[in-house]
């Protein structure tokens, strides 16, 4: 089965403890989610799975932004989120590399209005694997579009975080309906996970 990893929302504004959203770092970095990210990149090349790596911004006018959002609404008042700023720089210990696919999206979920669509169908995929910050925003609405577009749908459980754990498992036990929740190791050790 034709495989992609997508990570989401890696990027210095959400993750970094400097960052203008941060809320969710001090949890990314004690629970090693960028660590079990990466385990889970290393294992994805091996078997030479898409890799492709999504992240928010917007031009520094935020052209992009919806006025009618209270997300986007707040991210523009704070000056979040700008396209080539280092805010929107992937964090330094994501392990990217030269054959990796980047995209930037302007809304929450990683389908709307990106070429991941397109992406996906060209390279015939037919699994997915999800993982990023934050669950309940970014990896829940693209998880729920992929479901909806046919596609098998996995999480990488200790591969994403929130801003609190009542968050985070609140959106893993509602993505138990739609996909399969499993850690970076259970994925691995996953026959039905580890073929290509």
């Amino acid at each position: 089965m034709k495989t992609a990893i997508i990570t989401l929302d890696f990027i210095n504004d959400i993750c970094h403890p400097k960052g203008k959203i941060s809320a969710a770092a001090p949890r990314v970095y004690k629970n090693r989610v960028i660590e079990n990210t990466n385990k889970l990149l290393t294992w994805g090349r091996a078997r030479r799975h898409l890799i492709c790596h999504i992240r928010v911004a917007f031009s520094t006018d935020y052209r992009e932004a919806s006025s009618n959002s209270p997300l986007f609404s707040y991210i523009k008042d704070i000056g979040a989120l700008r396209q080539k700023s280092w805010g929107t720089a992937f964090v330094d210990e994501l392990n990217i590399t030269d054959s990796d696919i980047s995209i930037y999206k302007r809304r929450v979920s990683g389908f709307y209005g990106t070429e991941l669509p397109v992406l996906i169908t060209s390279h015939n995929i037919e699994r997915i694997i999800l993982c990023g910050v934050s669950t309940q925003n970014t990896v829940e609405l693209t998880a729920r579009e992929a479901h909806d577009r046919d596609f098998s749908v996995f999480i990488a459980s200790d591969a994403c975080e929130s801003d609190t754990e009542n968050n985070k498992q609140n959106s893993l036990n509602f993505l138990t309906k739609i996909g399969s929740v499993k850690t970076v190791g259970e994925i691995i050790a996953s026959e039905g996970a580890s073929k290509s």
